[in-house]
């Protein structure tokens, strides 16, 4: 290999100590089965006509996606009750939250999120100069809205939340966030990111509707990549106040809506997927019921996950626990020195983690 030149550019300062996205970890090429439950992938197959929705848009790869999404957009504003115009479609949940972060908050601004929380959005607040303000869990890995309201400045742009919280799981109530908001200056915006919402117990979900007719400084953020099963196509949206909206779809990179995303999205909107997908999450549900329960039972101490997945607190063990999982077939989700996120994935997978967190504890 020959010799690189020499570079001499100039990065911007804000790169310096910037954080990299860690992916959830894939499974070793070692010969040995094993099941990925690292990154909260839906465990279950496309939806047939999900499937053949995206087959039959591949006629058109040679065209530019619609840049509006103007179907998808009309769609999701009559499920949400508002304008077409507010809602705002990206690549991924993530990029939605990295077009809010780059339309609110420059050089010298604040952001404002729970730690930990998911992995990005330090990433995405540093990448656009912002200054991240993270603000520690609780012992019981909730968001401590007292806190964050405490953390809020003359310079904080925009809240984060992430209800149900990736990776802890516990989630946020109506009656919290409500108190929160009557202490957040109305011109702070708050995202309240819930790309895990479908999976929280309906008669206790967040009411996001209200707060969000009440509130004109709540936006929130939706995501097709979890239960719809989205993920490799990356589909995620905002829904808005039409002044943040407008901004959102300045900053927003054109066509960040690919065409298969669009048409799996509406077609996963139809009342036959629909129906599929609610018997899919009533499954998941009864499985995290399970899974705690089992975990309970061995001894563990675990926080009440909302979510698809299950959080281990594992503090200096974190590191020695997964590679005890990898090594029995389960790859984990480790953070640092803090803890291991499980996802709730298929049976067979769901039992193995039983196993060997039955196995941990008795060594």
């Amino acid at each position: 290999m020959s010799a690189q030149p020499a570079e001499n550019i100039r990065l911007r300062p804000a790169l310096e100590n910037l954080p990299v996205y860690v992916p959830g970890k894939p499974s070793a090429d070692d010969g040995v089965r094993r099941f990925k439950v690292s990154s909260n992938e839906s465990s279950f197959p496309p939806i047939p006509a999900v499937r053949e929705a995206v087959i039959a848009s591949l006629d058109e790869m040679h065209l530019y996606p619609d840049a509006a999404g103007t179907a998808l957009r009309e769609a999701l504003g009559g499920s949400h009750g508002v304008e077409h115009s507010q809602i705002a479609l990206a690549n991924g949940s993530v990029t939605v939250t990295a077009d809010l972060v780059r339309a609110l908050a420059g050089e010298g601004d604040e952001v404002v999120y729970a730690w930990r929380s998911f992995e990005a959005y330090p990433l995405l607040v540093g990448s656009h100069g912002a200054t991240p303000v993270p603000v520690p869990l609780s012992s019981t890995g909730e968001h401590d809205l007292e806190a964050m309201a405490s953390a809020i400045t003359d310079r904080t742009r925009l809240v984060l939340l992430c209800t149900p919280n990736n990776p802890t799981g516990p989630s946020l109530s109506t009656e919290q966030v409500e108190d929160f908001l009557a202490q957040v200056p109305d011109h702070v915006v708050v995202a309240i990111d819930e790309a895990y919402r479908e999976f929280h117990d309906p008669a206790t979900v967040l009411g996001t509707a209200g707060i969000f007719r009440r509130h004109g400084n709540v936006v929130l953020l939706r995501t097709f990549s979890k239960l719809q099963g989205l993920a490799g196509l990356r589909l995620g949206y905002a829904v808005a106040h039409p002044r943040l909206a407008q901004a959102l779809g300045q900053v927003a990179i054109p066509f960040g809506a690919s065409r298969p995303a669009q048409v799996a999205a509406l077609a996963s909107l139809r009342p036959e997927a629909q129906e599929e997908l609610e018997r899919r999450v009533a499954w998941v549900r009864s499985e995290r019921s399970r899974v705690l329960g089992a975990l309970t039972a061995q001894g563990w101490e675990l926080p009440d996950s909302q979510g698809n997945f299950v959080y281990f607190p594992m503090g200096e063990q974190t590191a020695e626990f997964a590679e005890f999982a990898d090594a029995r077939g389960l790859v984990l989700r480790a953070y640092g020195v803090e803890g291991v996120r499980a996802t709730i994935a298929e049976q067979e997978a769901n039992d193995l983690l039983i196993e060997i967190a039955g196995a941990w504890r008795e060594r």
